[in-house]
């Protein structure tokens, strides 16, 4: 049996979901995330990333984790 892939959630920074997937990148883009590369990446949640774009954030979390469930 395959081990099941790591959840992402809110609280963690876009950085640390690109390290657990980077084939992620074009859901965040599909949201209109489009600051990958950016230095709020690196520190900002998720969720608050969410926030300053006006995305849900539940959205992005359920189509990313999908997407790992998924591979």
């Amino acid at each position: 049996m395959a081990a099941q892939a790591t959840q992402i959630t809110k609280n963690m920074s876009i950085a640390e979901a690109l390290n657990i997937d980077r084939s992620t990148a074009p859901i965040f883009m599909q949201f209109g995330m489009y600051c990958l590369g950016c230095p709020a990446a690196l520190g900002e949640s998720i969720e608050d990333a969410a926030a300053v774009h006006g995305i849900d954030v539940d959205a992005l979390i359920k189509a990313l984790n999908e997407y790992l469930a998924d591979k």
